[in-house]
């Protein structure tokens, strides 16, 4: 290994114990079934005509994610559990489908970059997490949940406005409420393992709905920067 590779490695074992470590491997294991299951599901969505659920798959993913949150982990039911998570990743994906279908008709490298950035934003916010002082970012819990509350504002006085401006500052700061929440969901699971707490598959969770919160606001930032530089060659 490479002299930075082996300090971070060093630096991720004297910080984190033994235990939040095989924890946290748990969690990333999860993070990323949901996350195939959920290119699964997009990728039906977008390459089949027999297997489309539309809005209905919008339902389906809310009524697994409910009762994910109130099936309690007691030890005995991960397989349960585990099975809404990945429904839920797979209905997420379908959900998210058309909007990748779009940008893939105006350009397929639109999907691959977003994801790719979605990619580094996650890893890198997730080591910073993982290397700053224990609970450095757990302040954040407030900022982060008054931001959610502005964004929802935002977003519901936008139905009856029709503002762009307000349109893409609820876009915009949705992607820095989605890297806060990396930043904070990453140490707070980290804190919780510490408490006692060893249900990866509701960790896992609380990383999948950042990840594509990420994922899905840069398909559309790119989406429409795509659309901004076609209009201009129009021009």
């Amino acid at each position: 290994m490479t002299p930075t590779v082996t300090g971070f490695m060093n630096s991720f074992n004297n910080r984190l114990e033994e235990p939040v470590r095989a924890h946290l491997k748990n969690v990333y294991a999860c993070l990323t079934m949901t996350s195939i299951s959920a290119s699964a599901g997009a990728f039906l969505d977008i390459y089949t005509d027999w297997f489309k659920a539309g809005f209905i798959s919008n339902i389906g993913a809310l009524g697994l994610i409910f009762m994910l949150m109130y099936t309690p982990d007691n030890g005995k039911n991960i397989k349960q559990r585990l099975a809404y998570l990945l429904g839920f990743g797979f209905l997420s994906g379908m959900g998210i489908g058309p909007l990748l279908q779009y940008a893939i008709m105006l350009n397929p490298a639109i999907v691959t970059t977003a994801l790719a950035g979605t990619c580094l934003i996650f890893v890198s916010f997730t080591i910073a997490s993982m290397l700053a002082d224990r609970g450095r970012w757990l302040f954040l819990g407030g900022t982060l949940m008054t931001l959610l509350t502005t964004i929802a504002a935002l977003s519901l006085a936008n139905i009856f406005f029709r503002s762009q401006l307000l349109y893409q500052t609820h876009l915009y700061l949705g992607l820095a409420l989605m890297c806060g929440f990396i930043l904070y969901d990453t140490q707070a699971i980290i804190e919780k393992r510490r408490a006692g707490n060893k249900d990866f598959v509701g960790h896992s969770l609380d990383l999948f709905l950042d990840f594509i919160g990420v994922m899905r606001r840069l398909v559309i930032i790119l989406t429409q920067k795509e659309e901004q530089d076609r209009r201009r060659k129009r021009d």
